[in-house]
Parts: structure tokens; C-alpha cells; sequence
């Protein structure tokens, strides 16, 4: 397992070269030993589609170079461990969204047939980044992959489901965004108010990394 630094605190590991059922399963793996098992001074981690990056408490961990070998073979280790698949996360959806038309075309496919697909596979959550607990979702039916917008909107609403080449997610918060925009969910993906109401901040975030995600409660969009 490769590894370089990351700024005086932080070490990055590599642990896959491309992505897939492979890559997704090593960093499930790693995951769950990194929260049952942290190593010591370890402040946060963060996955991400074939790395992770772990910082450090400089007071418990003033050169992470140190200690880097030794956790990288542990790591490696760990990432051969099977874990049972998490269980299917449904998200509601209505297909309706400005750029189906897009997607269509681009891929010289129908709305419904665009519909169909997006809605057929059951979507890993390889990561979250870009905007709190927005989530990259694959693997995307390849006949699908349609490139992002050259100009991103400036607003796209929160709960809106998008396609950015090889990728489909959802947008958790109103921001800018160049992802085609296919359909929307009122189920809310950042939720702060369960935070509260769960007295723990990671369930602010209804999906985190390593979830299966279907997309269900189809609304089909009139065709012409």
C-alpha cells in the first residue's frame, strides 16, 4: 500500500488503482477498522474512492513519517477482511428534472429509457465530498455517462439527483453545480435537525460511505 505525506499531520494511503467492486470493498474494510480500531493521536480520517487520508494530533503524533510504514501494513492487512454488504438505502425520486433531455440525447436514448436505467442498479456510496454529505455514487450504467456542464448553474436545489460523467449523486444543500440535473428527492440527505434529535453528528447525514443506494418511488416525466 502506497503512501505519501500530507501537509505535517496527515498521512494519505492509496489503496486501490481504480475503482470497482474491489476498490469499494477494501475501502469499506478500512473504514470500519479505522472507527473500531483508530490508531493513537488519530483526530479524523476521510475515504475516498481508492485513498484515505488520516490526520494527526501533532502533540500525540509529531512526524506521522514515522509511524507510517507500520500503519500502511496494517491497513493493507485489514483491507483484505470481508464485511457483509450494508444493507439497501431507498431514496424516493421524481424524474423530472432540465437535463433529461440532455442525457437522453447524448446517449441516443429515450427519457424512459434514460429512467429505466438510472433506476435499475443498486448505486455503492464511494465517497462523500464536493458539498456536506453529497454523495458520489456508482457504478453508473455506462450508457449513461454524460459530461458535466462547461458553465455550472450558479443555484441547483438541494435534493436534486445528477449525472457528472461517470458518476450519479445528489445534491445535500442548494449550491452551484455542473451535473446534468435528471429528477429530485424531498427526502433530505443533510439534516441537521437529526443530529439533535439523535444526539450524534454523523446522523445529520442520512448516507456515508460504503452504503447501497436504490433509487425507488418512480415518477416518470411526460414524453412529447
Amino acid at each position: 500500500m502506497k503512501w505519501t505525506l500530507y501537509g505535517p499531520d496527515a498521512l494519505l494511503f492509496h489503496f486501490a488503482d481504480k475503482l470497482g467492486d474491489a476498490a469499494f470493498a477494501k475501502g469499506r474494510a478500512i473504514v470500519a477498522e479505522l472507527e473500531n480500531h483508530p490508531p493513537p493521536g488519530l483526530t479524523e480520517f476521510v475515504p475516498a474512492f481508492t485513498t484515505v487520508l488520516l490526520e494527526f494530533d501533532p502533540k500525540q503524533v509529531p512526524d506521522p513519517v514515522r509511524i507510517a510504514p507500520d500503519l500502511a501494513a496494517r491497513l493493507e492487512a485489514t483491507a483484505a477482511a470481508e464485511i457483509a454488504s450494508a444493507p439497501i438505502k431507498d431514496i424516493p425520486v421524481v424524474y423530472d428534472g432540465p437535463d433529461l433531455e440532455r442525457v437522453a440525447q447524448h446517449n441516443r436514448l429515450s427519457i424512459d429509457g434514460v429512467i429505466a436505467l438510472h433506476s435499475a442498479t443498486i448505486y455503492k456510496v464511494y465517497m462523500l465530498g464536493f458539498s456536506p454529505g453529497f454523495p458520489y455514487l456508482g457504478d453508473l450504467d455506462p450508457r449513461l455517462h454524460t459530461p458535466r456542464w462547461p458553465s455550472p448553474r450558479t443555484r441547483v436545489p438541494a435534493g436534486s439527483i445528477g449525472i457528472g460523467g461517470e458518476h450519479t449523486g445528489i445534491y445535500s444543500v442548494a449550491s452551484p453545480g455542473g451535473w446534468n440535473i435528471i429528477g429530485h428527492t424531498a427526502l433530505k440527505i443533510l439534516d441537521p435537525g437529526r443530529a439533535k434529535t439523535e444526539a450524534s453528528e454523523e446522523s445529520m447525514f442520512y448516507l456515508r460511505h460504503g452504503d447501497r443506494v436504490r433509487f425507488v418511488g418512480v415518477t416518470v416525466k411526460s414524453n412529447p
